[in-house]
C-alpha cells in the first residue's frame, strides 16, 4: 500500500528524501490512543483520507463532488459490491442451499451489507445464514455454527477487525474446509481461496496523487472524493485443491489474477 502511495506521490512530482519527508503515526490497535491521534491530524489542517465507509453518511464532508472544510480522500464504499461477491460463490458453488456470511455488527456497513446479501440469495433460492464476530474469541463459535448448519461457503464482509485477523479467518476456512470470498487481494495471496474488491494500491496511490496536489496548493475542500473504479477478481487455485473445489473455465476467465 506504501508503494501505492509512494507512486502517485512520484506522478504528482514529489520523491520521498528528496523533496518530501513521510512520517508516521498508529495506534497499534490501542483504540484509546485514537483521540490524540485525530487531534494531531486535525492540527495539521489538510487532511487525505481512504475509508470503506459513506463520508456524507459520516458526516466528514458535505458532498462527494465537493467536500468542504479541509478534507478530501478516497472511499471504498461500494454499494452493490457484497452482490457481487455472492454471485461469484454462487457460480463456483451452484448446488450449495445454505451459505454464510460473517459480519461485524460494530460495523455501520454490517446490516446493510446482510441485507444486500440476502435479498441476492433469495433471488437464486439459497439461505444466507449471518453470523457475528466482534472479538476473536467469537471465531471458534461462529464456525462451529456453520459447521452445524451445513453451509457451502462463506462470505466474509469487509471490516478492518476481520482484515487484522487474515491468517486466523484462512486457517480457520481451511482447517473447516470452508469456500471462502473475501474483500481483499491480500487474503488470497496470503492462500484464502478467492476475493473480490476494489484494489487497495490503486487507492493509496490515488491518496499519493491527491496528497502531491495538496502540496502544490490545491484546496482539499475542491477535491471530489474519489470513488472506486478498478475491482480486483483474484482466485487462489492451490487453495481450491486442497478445499476439493474447481473453478469453472468461465470464472477463470474473467479472474484478474489465478495464483498456482
Amino acid at each position: 500500500m506504501m508503494g501505492g502511495f509512494r507512486r502517485g506521490l512520484g506522478e504528482a512530482g514529489y520523491s520521498e528524501g528528496q523533496n518530501v519527508a513521510i512520517e508516521f503515526r498508529g495506534a497499534q490497535g490501542q483504540y484509546d490512543r485514537l483521540p490524540a491521534l485525530a487531534a494531531e491530524l486535525v492540527r495539521r489542517e489538510p487532511i487525505v483520507f481512504n475509508m470503506a465507509a459513506d463520508p456524507i453518511r459520516l458526516g466528514i464532508v458535505s458532498s462527494l463532488n465537493r467536500p468542504g472544510g479541509n478534507i478530501t480522500g478516497i472511499t471504498l464504499l461500494a454499494g452493490p459490491m457484497p452482490a457481487k461477491q455472492f454471485g461469484l460463490l454462487h457460480d463456483l458453488l451452484p448446488a450449495a442451499k445454505t451459505m454464510a456470511m460473517l459480519v461485524n455488527p460494530n460495523n455501520r456497513n454490517a446490516e446493510r451489507d446482510a441485507a444486500t446479501v440476502e435479498e441476492a440469495a433469495r433471488a437464486v433460492g439459497v439461505r444466507v445464514l449471518v453470523t457475528r464476530a466482534v472479538a476473536e474469541a467469537d471465531f471458534d463459535k461462529v464456525f462451529a455454527t456453520l459447521v452445524q448448519e451445513q453451509a457451502g461457503a462463506l462470505l466474509v464482509n469487509s471490516d478492518i477487525f476481520f482484515t487484522s485477523q487474515r491468517d486466523r479467518l484462512i486457517a480457520l476456512t481451511a482447517r473447516h474446509a470452508i469456500p471462502a470470498i473475501f474483500t481483499w487481494r491480500e487474503f488470497p495471496v496470503a492462500g484464502a481461496l478467492m476475493s473480490y474488491g476494489p484494489s487497495l494500491v490503486d487507492a493509496y496511490r490515488q491518496m499519493g496523487i491527491y496528497t502531491g496536489r495538496i502540496l502544490k496548493g490545491a484546496k482539499p475542500a475542491d477535491l471530489p472524493i474519489v470513488q472506486p473504479t478498478k475491482f480486483e477478481f483474484i482466485i487462489n487455485l492451490n487453495t481450491a485443491k486442497a478445499l476439493g473445489v474447481t473453478f469453472s473455465p468461465g470464472l477463470l476467465a474473467i479472474a484478474d489474477e489465478v495464483i498456482e
